[in-house]
């Protein structure tokens, strides 16, 4: 396959209609690309090229862990903590002039005029994707959702939409003292009620229910299926499903009718 160079990448995200001064939220997978000269940073390089000087791309830099809870309480690092959401996020973080939010499991880093303002106060937030967080802010400023090479089965904005519904299904009984290390080395403890890992969702089902409303649009870079949604749109119509049908995201199988 003929290598994908930043040119390639901003091409591609032309033609999904991303824009000089956006704010996007990317997940992704390097590796469903093919062959990118110059690796994960080229892919940060293209996403920064794309919204310019004025725009403004976030990643996921996700470190929450199923065994995370009361007896067994998150320890975040700002600065180390590396996440797990793949090599372009954990090469983002890093980057130079970077900023990454206080958000205990479900952090966020970012680069661009906005970063800062739509991932300050993370750790002030009772629940990890809640009201105030960075999922929910970028969507209130009219972002983007950004997925390359991954389905919404990767879609974080997803849990910010379930615990705004206040499913029953979604959140730890008890809540969770958690340590946090600012970027100046001051140790935090916030109280947090976070994710329950059990039971499996169907996030990337609701890939075509996007599409049919004008929601979604679908692309592909290299060999890397490429999804973009408006995230305030997005967030509104997954409310508005989980009003109806609070398990509409939980596959049938793992279903209950009654709190963990």
């Amino acid at each position: 396959m003929t290598p994908i160079t930043v040119s390639t990448i901003v091409d591609g995200l032309r033609k999904l209609d991303i824009r000089e001064g956006d704010r996007l939220l990317v997940h992704s997978s390097l590796s469903r690309f093919g062959h990118v000269e110059g690796g994960a940073k080229s892919v940060i390089r293209a996403l920064l090229y794309a919204v310019g000087a004025s725009g403004t791309v976030l990643v996921p830099t996700l470190t929450g862990r199923r065994r995370d809870g009361p007896q067994q309480p998150p320890w975040f690092n700002v600065r180390a903590t590396p996440c797990w959401t793949g090599r372009i996020p954990e090469t983002l973080r890093q980057w130079p002039g970077a900023v990454r939010s206080l958000g205990p499991t479900h952090s966020v880093a970012g680069l661009g005029p906005d970063a800062r303002r739509l991932l300050v106060g993370h750790e002030e937030c009772r629940t990890p994707c809640g009201r105030s967080s960075p999922y929910v802010r970028l969507a209130e400023a009219g972002g983007k959702v950004v997925f390359l090479g991954v389905t919404l089965d990767s879609n974080t904005s997803f849990h910010a939409a379930e615990e705004l519904a206040g499913v029953p299904y979604h959140l730890q009984a008890k809540a969770t003292w958690c340590h946090i290390v600012d970027e100046t080395g001051r140790e935090l403890i916030r109280e947090c009620v976070l994710h329950y890992w059990g039971y499996s969702r169907r996030f990337g089902e609701m890939e075509d229910a996007l599409w049919e409303k004008g929601l979604l649009k679908r692309g592909v870079i290299g060999a890397a299926k490429t999804l973009v949604a408006e995230s305030g749109p997005m967030l509104e119509f997954t409310l508005n499903r989980l009003q109806l049908d609070p398990w509409c995201l939980v596959k049938l199988a793992t279903r209950s009718d009654s709190p963990h």
